[in-house]
């Protein structure tokens, strides 16, 4: 017998470890061309940090980008205001104060057989319940303050907290809703003489969010349940709020012509009514002064508040200094004073509410914002008052006599505040629907917008050619609105992408394919990964179309692309096409690990960018990659992602053109009802979603009109009976549009919708049919 040696324990260790090594080393050999993949640890976990890292550096910056969109001209008050008027426009639009308002020269007093119209009323005022016409179906409410005196000396719109009623700012409120008497700022300006309107807002509780048409509670805000359908349509909660106050503008105006009495104009907010208060005046130089409480900071923070201020593009153009701007040259009083401590939504009902605090304003940054908004100036004089000071102390209570001192000196030279008088007797209680109906109407507004918005898609896209039939015509005049998609919807990051130094290692080595993992660079500190599937039956030479496979919400390459990985929602749907001979590649797209991703569109918004802004490019980097592949045939990579996947399916391919083809899986639908129906139950407006949200689609792109981007190349719908996402009525009313516009471009074979009596699943029959028509390819039998 041959002898055995025994190796020394330690020899024995050293050995097997080298072993180990060597196996690992074969194993993780990268695809040629690459360098090998080192990173360890959850690559999506560290894609989505990035991308925040990245997205917290653009916010940083944004002030310094900020003056390329300003033209300011501060030789005189009358060119500055000309030359800041396309800035005012644009805030119009971004907060989507943007329809026509209805004359309002008069105030509705409100009053039935049973109760008075005086409200309550005192030595020195009387006050009247009263409404006045903003839009259609849609009326501001409120309470008018009227002095007794013959003459008041000013008109002024005192707009309390989002959670204030006007009785409180009035002084009507009584037991644990009640003001200190100093507080009451509506009530001090009345009895020092002013005429003052005191307009309610949509409050913060979540009583009348209810979804699906009364079926589904949440617990979103009021503002919010506004704020999710009217985004969707171009509109805000904030911009409609505005409009009420532009109309009490427009009152004021037309009563001062009737009347010939050219009284000042004021305007004074606290907290959620300072921003209103803010932007009425930048918007509108009707407005004399005005005066902000406990609202005016730096915005690069405005992720975090509640996703009702969540404007589309704000910090692009605008933080608070830059909107006060254009107050200037009207005097302008800032105080920084107590706020409202809001820590999150209500207490889950229903759930749904996105998360949003709002917290104490520090005085140090309320300065430094006020010296940019000087500095901005240059030489022209703006009269600024600015109450409180660095130390926590000087924190003032809202709306201090100070203050008030102050905005009414600038409104009416040697105008005195009056010392408090006695309280006002209430003639009769607040009204307790006011809240409801002006909810109510705001919701029904929004939702005849959403009736109308598709005849509204229709007059935008009347440029687009499809009547000469000719698909040169159509792609010559669909190229502005691919650029506006991007640019103006989805978010078009301008930078130049770093070398994709790719990375890769060997993860499966299968009998008929190998699977590696590929990282490439995008941004700094943002990358693209995924999992490249590639057959081993390559000929020297050949060059074969590729399928990129996108999984789908909380998903991983794995679920797609792993030969070990079963998941019912994919059906190893790379893995399959790849054993017909396809090379596959299964990217890890961000949107994973719930919050964290939906926090990122959350600091992409203010930017004027989304989630996709950075999914775009990622898929640009990828596709340029696999294009320089040699065994793949770069005029031939198909897309093909299930549910967020076909939402990427449906906005990557419009604007990558390298995509040769799209197929949608699971998601096609009616996606401007899908997103802003109140009475749907397949709406994601009482759903937890709050990122699906994309600021005027609704106006402009429909799934429809994103699939007109992508022709005239081959486009594919997969719908199961038994999804969820939407009634087969809508999916299929939706594709009619496409069918009819790939009929009228003459190329109705590079279309079809495949309907499967199945659920929220990759099917893979009509599809793979597709492809192998489409990418002229002949299955490869194992």
């Amino acid at each position: 017998m041959p002898t055995v040696r025994t190796l020394p324990f330690a020899a024995l260790v050293i050995a097997t470890t080298l072993h180990a090594m060597f196996n690992a080393l074969q194993a993780a050999e990268p695809l040629p061309g690459t360098q090998p993949l080192t990173v360890e640890g959850d690559l999506a976990s560290q894609m989505v940090d990035g991308i925040d890292r990245f997205l917290l550096r653009q916010i940083g910056e944004s002030a310094t980008h900020r003056p390329v969109h300003w033209n300011r001209d501060t030789s005189s008050p009358e060119k500055y205001s000309a030359s800041v008027q396309p800035n005012r426009e644009q805030l119009a639009k971004i907060i989507g104060a943007v329809d026509k308002r209805l004359p309002c020269d008069a105030l509705e007093v409100i009053t039935t057989t049973s109760q008075s119209a005086l409200v309550a009323g005192s030595p020195k005022f009387e006050v009247l319940a009263v409404r006045w016409p903003m839009l259609p179906g849609v009326y501001g409410e409120g309470l008018l303050l009227y002095p007794t005196r013959d003459n008041p000396i000013a008109d002024v719109i005192a707009i309390p907290d989002a959670d204030q009623t006007p009785e409180m700012l009035a002084g009507l409120a009584t037991g644990d809703t009640a003001l200190p008497p100093e507080q009451q700022f509506a009530r001090r300006l009345a009895e020092s003489g002013c005429r003052v309107v005191v307009p309610m807002l949509i409050d913060r509780d979540s009583k009348y969010s209810i979804g699906a048409a009364g079926t589904r509670p949440t617990n979103q805000p009021h503002r919010e349940f506004i704020y999710r359908q009217a985004y969707e349509l171009g509109r805000h909660i904030i911009g409609y709020e505005v409009q009420k106050m532009l109309a009490l503008v427009d009152f004021f105006t037309a009563d001062a012509q009737r009347t010939k009495q050219d009284r000042p104009l004021g305007i004074m907010g606290y907290a959620e009514g300072g921003l209103i208060a803010l932007d009425t005046a930048a918007l509108d130089t009707r407005i004399d002064v005005a005066c902000i409480s406990g609202y005016f900071a730096p915005r690069n923070h405005v992720w975090e508040e509640p996703i009702y201020r969540n404007v589309f593009s704000l910090l692009r153009e605008f933080g608070d200094a830059e909107i006060a701007s254009l107050v200037a040259p009207r005097p302008l009083v800032i105080e920084v004073s107590r706020t409202p401590e809001i820590s999150g939504p209500p207490k889950p009902v229903g759930g749904g509410a996105a998360p949003g605090k709002l917290t104490a304003i520090d005085p140090l940054a309320a300065i430094r914002e006020t010296t940019r908004l000087h500095d901005m100036l240059g030489g022209m004089h703006q009269p600024l008052t600015f109450m409180g000071g660095p130390g926590a102390d000087n924190v003032l209570p809202p709306v201090s006599e100070s203050t008030l001192e102050a905005f009414l000196q600038y409104l009416v030279k040697d105008a005195e505040l009056a010392d408090l008088g006695p309280a006002p007797k209430v003639n009769r209680p607040a009204d307790a629907e006011q809240l409801k109906r002006q909810f109510d109407q705001l919701v029904d507004f929004t939702q005849r917008l959403l009736a109308d918005s598709e005849e509204t898609r229709r007059q935008y896209w009347a440029k687009a050619d499809r009547k000469s039939r000719s698909v040169e015509k159509w792609q010559e005049s669909t190229a502005s609105y691919r650029k506006y998609f991007y640019d103006q919807v989805i978010g078009h990051f301008v930078l130049p992408k770093e070398p994709a130094n790719p990375r890769s290692r060997k993860i499966f080595d299968e009998p008929t394919f190998t699977g590696y993992e590929v990282m490439l660079d995008v941004f700094p500190d943002v990358f693209a990964y995924g999992i490249l599937l590639v057959p081993k039956n390559l000929k020297p030479g050949e060059r074969r179309p590729v399928v990129v496979c996108q999984h789908g919400l909380e998903g991983r390459p794995k679920l797609v692309a792993d030969p070990t990985v079963n998941d019912h929602h994919y059906n190893q749907y790379a893995v399959q096409l790849v054993k017909r001979g396809y090379i596959t590649y299964a990217p890890q797209n961000p949107y994973i690990f719930e919050d964290r991703f939906r926090t990122l569109q959350r600091k992409a918004n203010p930017l004027g960018k989304t989630l996709f802004s950075i999914i775009v490019p990622q898929h640009e980097q990828t596709v340029d990659w696999l294009a320089s592949l040699d065994f793949v045939d770069p005029a031939r990579i198909a897309f093909y992602g299930l549910s967020y996947g076909g939402k990427t399916a449906m906005r990557v391919p419009s604007i990558v053109e390298r995509y040769c083809l799209s197929i949608c899986s699971a998601d096609f639908n009616e996606w401007i009802w899908k997103n802003s129906s109140a009475r749907s139950p397949y709406s994601y407006l009482h759903t937890g979603e709050y990122e699906m949200f994309e600021f005027d689609l609704g106006n402009t792109f429909n799934y429809s009109d994103m699939a007109g981007l992508i022709a005239p190349r081959p486009f594919m719908v997969e719908r199961g009976h038994r999804d969820g996402v939407a009634p087969d009525e809508w999916v299929a009313y939706e594709y009619a549009k496409v069918r009819q516009l790939y009929a009228d471009l003459n190329i109705p074979d590079r279309t079809t919708i495949e309907f499967f009596d199945g659920p929220h699943t990759i099917h893979g029959v009509g599809t793979f049919e597709f492809l192998d028509k489409q990418l002229h390819w002949s299955p490869i039998a194992e």
